[in-house]
């Protein structure tokens, strides 16, 4: 079926589903796709495209930000890096429209009253729709905040993202392969925040030699913003695809989460009698595993997913999917070993 197009600027992740790309970007589109399996992903809504573009059409903001990058010397990086600053200014002090920042309020209020919590903490995520593209990899380069609580913080975060379409990185990588600046748009996520006790990442098959029977889950204490940004040597799981059989189990010294202290996110130790502990139980281990495995049949390819156990509920119910998307090095046997290692390292920094 050909893509849907909307003017909304509110759409629900329970109501979207891939037809829904080109209007809430790949990462909230596979959310939704998620929620049509029946999987257990935190409730959430996605601010569209269209809400982006009313935005940054709106005061001439697009023809300033052109005007500013036309004005950049190739391979001159201080100059790039201060367009990309000041662009990045112009967006985060230009308001939304106001009738875009009372639909995300309301929405976000209906998303509190949903799950019964005032002020609710939720995830702001990035969602470009030119995300886990096959000719681009522009995933990774676009910002997510976490434990954002309060409408004007949500819409603050929001413009955040938005501006974060502009990094050095973003517009380099742009500049390097010819993508037009005025082409790119951006969605973004506003999605329940797991409290989780541990979170980290799964392959529906073994990354490093391609093995399709093998699924590997890593994880740590806390967030899994340290597991996806490579700040520690994660627990790490190998499992049988057919059986759930857990063939192997290397627990790591674990001296890095993330967790919540107060209504911040803090970087701090974990207790030292967890340091040596694993992450997961082996019930909970299973259970990722065979969520994972529902999404790799949806999509039939190997998928590459986050996850996150949530503290304050119980077994089976605690156990969420927050991300799925393709393995890059799945399906290329040919490659030599360095360059499978390559695809593994890109495909965990394309958060």
């Amino acid at each position: 079926m050909p893509p849907r197009k909307t003017t909304q600027n509110i759409i629900w992740f329970k109501n979207c589903s891939s037809k829904d790309f080109p209007q809430v970007g790949g990462k909230n589109a596979n959310l939704g796709e998620m929620f049509q399996l029946g999987l257990r992903v935190p409730p959430g809504f996605a601010v569209t495209t269209h809400a982006f573009d009313t935005f940054i059409n709106r005061g001439r903001v697009r023809n300033k930000i052109m005007r500013t990058l036309s004005q950049i010397p190739p391979e001159d990086i201080p100059s790039l890096e201060g367009a990309g600053r000041q662009i990045r200014n112009l967006i985060e002090s230009t308001p939304i429209p106001e009738n875009i920042t009372k639909q995300i309020k309301e929405a976000y209020q209906k998303l509190g009253d949903l799950c019964g919590i005032p002020d609710l903490p939720v995830a702001v995520r990035s969602s470009a729709t030119s995300e886990d593209l096959k000719t681009a990899s522009f995933a990774g380069q676009h910002e997510s905040y976490l434990w954002v609580r309060g409408g004007q913080e949500v819409i603050q975060h929001i413009l955040k993202c938005w501006a974060s379409l502009f990094t050095d990185r973003a517009i380099a990588y742009r500049n390097q392969i010819g993508w037009p600046h005025d082409k790119v748009t951006i969605s973004v996520g506003v999605q329940k925040m797991v409290n989780a006790k541990c979170a980290g990442v799964m392959f529906t098959i073994d990354p490093v030699i391609g093995d399709e029977n093998k699924i590997v889950v890593e994880g740590n204490w806390g967030l899994g913003e340290s597991v996806v940004k490579g700040e520690v040597s994660p627990d790490h799981f190998l499992v049988d695809k057919q059986s759930s059989e857990i063939l192997e189990k290397i627990v790591a010294l674990k001296l890095v989460c993330y967790q919540l202290e107060g209504n911040k996110v803090v970087c701090a130790p974990p207790s030292p009698e967890k340091q040596n502990q694993p992450c997961l139980n082996d019930e909970e281990l299973v259970e990722i595993v065979r969520l994972g495995k529902i999404s790799e049949t949806h999509y039939r390819s190997a998928q590459d997913l986050e996850w996150a156990i949530d503290v304050n509920l119980p077994f089976p119910e605690n156990v969420f999917l927050v991300q799925t998307r393709p393995v890059t090095s799945a399906g290329k046997p040919k490659q030599s070993n360095t360059d499978i290692i390559i695809d593994m390292m890109s495909s965990l920094f394309r958060r």
